[in-house]
C-alpha cells in the first residue's frame, strides 16, 4: 500500500468535481485498511472511505485528511448455499448483478445501470430503486471497528436500515469490508428481461450523458395533505397513495427544471439530478441544492433531505 499526497479527487468521483486530498491511498484488504487508519491517527487527520465515487460531492478546497479508496473486490457464489453471494465492499454492483444472473439468482436487478455503485456504498446508504432496497437482500455484513480494530459481523436487523440510511452511515467507526447477499432462484431469462426493462427506463428518464452523483435528494415518504396544494397539483393524490413522493416532481413543480448556476444544472431530463455541464464547481452544485430545498419548502412545506454526501 502506498500513501500518496495532493491527489485530485475529481478524478475519483462520478461528478468530476472536487479539489485535492492531502493524503490518498488504495486498500485491497483489511490489513492495508488498518495500516492506513494508523497512518491517519499518527498524522492526526480525518479519514474518508471512498467506494466507486457516486453519491459524493467533494469541496472545491479538497479534503485535508486521508481518502481511503476501498478496492476489496472479490465476489463469488457461496458453494454451500444455494442462493447466497459473497462480495467485498469495493465490488462493483454491476459485477454482483452479472454473477447473480449467471447463477439464476434474482433480487439485485433493480440496481442495474446505477453508475459506479459499489457493494459497500449500497449497504452504507441502503440504496434503493424500483421499489426494492438493499436491506431486503442482506444476510450478513462484515465490518472493521476502527476504535478497536476488531472485525465484527452484523445481521440484517443489526444493520438498523431505514430510508437511505444504516448503522454504518450513523457510526463512522464501522467500515464495511464485505457483504453476504441472500437472493432467490428464478429463471435467468426472466431475470434478464427485468434487467433490460430497468436499463431502458434509466436510459430514457435519467441524464446519462452528463457527470452527476445520481439522485440528489431522498424521496419523501410522508403524504402531502394540504388541500389547496392537492387541488393545484391533482397528481399528488395518486402519488400520496403510492406512499413515496418523487423529489424530482416537487422540484419540477417549483419551476426549477433546467435551472443553471455556473456550470451546474438541475437536469432537464430528471429534476432529482444535478449535472455537471463541464467545469462545474462544488459550490455551484451546493447553491442549486439549497435553492431546490428552499423552493420546495416554500411551495409544499416539505423538507428535502440530501442523499449525496457533501464532503468538506
Amino acid at each position: 500500500m502506498e500513501i500518496k499526497e495532493n491527489i485530485e479527487l475529481k478524478n475519483y468521483t462520478t461528478y468530476k468535481i472536487g479539489g485535492r486530498a492531502k493524503y490518498f491511498c488504495v486498500v485491497k484488504n483489511a490489513k492495508d485498511l488498518i495500516e492506513a487508519i494508523d497512518f491517519a491517527k499518527n498524522k492526526k487527520v480525518k479519514i474518508f472511505i471512498l467506494g466507486g465515487g457516486s453519491n459524493i460531492l467533494f469541496s472545491d478546497k479538497g479534503f485535508g485528511g486521508l481518502v481511503i479508496k476501498l478496492q476489496i473486490c472479490k465476489a463469488y457464489k457461496l458453494e454451500n448455499k444455494e442462493n447466497e453471494i459473497f462480495a467485498g465492499a469495493g465490488t462493483s454492483f454491476t459485477q454482483v448483478i452479472k454473477l447473480a444472473l449467471e447463477n439464476s439468482l434474482s433480487g439485485v436487478e433493480w440496481a442495474v445501470g446505477i453508475p459506479h455503485m459499489t457493494v459497500g456504498g449500497a449497504v452504507y446508504g441502503n440504496a434503493q430503486a424500483f421499489g426494492s432496497k438493499t436491506s431486503m437482500i442482506i444476510n450478513n455484513v462484515e465490518v472493521l471497528d476502527t476504535k478497536t480494530f476488531k472485525i465484527k459481523n452484523f445481521n440484517q436487523a443489526q444493520c438498523k436500515f431505514s430510508l437511505k440510511n444504516s448503522i454504518f452511515k450513523q457510526n463512522k467507526n464501522l467500515i464495511i469490508l464485505s457483504v453476504v447477499f441472500v437472493l432467490f432462484k428464478k429463471d435467468s431469462k426472466l431475470i434478464n428481461l427485468k434487467i433490460q426493462e430497468f436499463l431502458a427506463h434509466r436510459k430514457k428518464c435519467h441524464p446519462m450523458n452528463y457527470p452527476s452523483a445520481g439522485s440528489v435528494f431522498v424521496n419523501p415518504e410522508k403524504p402531502i395533505k394540504n388541500k389547496k396544494l392537492l387541488k393545484q397539483c391533482p397528481e399528488l393524490v395518486v402519488i400520496n397513495e403510492k406512499g413515496v413522493i418523487p423529489s424530482g416532481f416537487l422540484i419540477e413543480k417549483c419551476g426549477l427544471r433546467g435551472k443553471k448556476i455556473g456550470k451546474a444544472q438541475i437536469s432537464e431530463k430528471h429534476c432529482n439530478f444535478i449535472v455537471n455541464l463541464g467545469g462545474a464547481k462544488a459550490n455551484d452544485v451546493v447553491k442549486l441544492i439549497n435553492l431546490a430545498k428552499q423552493k420546495v419548502k416554500q411551495k409544499f412545506g416539505v423538507e428535502l433531505e440530501t442523499e449525496i454526501q457533501i464532503i468538506k
